[in-house]
């Protein structure tokens, strides 16, 4: 069986990578992206923007190679929650600018700043991905599309890799890598978009 703090902190790592100090900040160097790249990458702004609810299973992978799977919900903008699968007792939610991660069994709550995390850039009002988010690497090959980002300012943050499949595009997952270089990747299944999704599922978690 996982040992539990190293499975909270693999979770956490999915969606929280953690912070350098300032002065190691890495110099933010944005990709030279073909005519073609930036089409594609015009038409994944435009086909996430257009994204009002998402529900799917996911499959977590952590940096040891162990796997969780869940649902996950969003309701864009701003409302997110992934529920893992029994056993295990964790929870995240994302509402109100906060992101609340909850271990039901020990009722440990951590919360964070909704755009302090990678997810925070899916669940903006308007998905861009220039300004304060640079586009650092752009793979296309065998049906799929990779799109690496950085936030502009804080580099040694960690980066976001949201991937796709290009027929039809829809987003099928993405990768977390920290400060550290550990990587966590979540693949997306059955997933439905479009809906009326319960706002009850977006109510934070309190500790007791």
């Amino acid at each position: 069986m996982m040992n539990r703090s190293f499975f909270r902190a693999a979770v956490l790592a999915a969606l929280f990578p953690v912070s350098l100090p300032c002065s190691a900040f890495a110099q933010t160097a944005s990709v030279q992206l073909r005519p073609a790249d930036q089409g594609w990458v015009s038409r994944i702004e435009d086909t996430l923007g257009k994204v009002t609810t998402l529900q799917a299973h996911f499959r977590q992978t952590a940096a040891d190679g162990s796997v969780t799977t869940g649902t996950a919900t969003l309701d864009r903008p701003g409302r997110m929650r992934f529920d893992y699968d029994k056993p295990s007792p964790l929870l995240l939610v994302a509402n109100d600018g906060r992101v609340v991660f909850q271990d039901r069994s020990v009722d440990q709550v951590t919360t964070l700043p909704l755009d302090r995390t990678p997810l925070g850039l899916l669940l903006r009002p308007e998905f861009k991905l220039s300004g304060d988010v640079t586009v650092t690497g752009f793979e296309h090959r065998d049906g799929q599309i990779r799109i690496q980002l950085v936030r502009t300012q804080s580099a040694g943050e960690g980066s976001l890799t949201l991937v796709f499949s290009d027929a039809p595009l829809a987003l099928e997952g993405w990768s977390v890598v920290d400060a550290q270089g550990r990587t966590t990747t979540i693949a997306l299944s059955d997933v439905h978009l479009g809906g009326d999704v319960p706002q009850s599922l977006f109510v934070l978690p309190k500790a007791d």
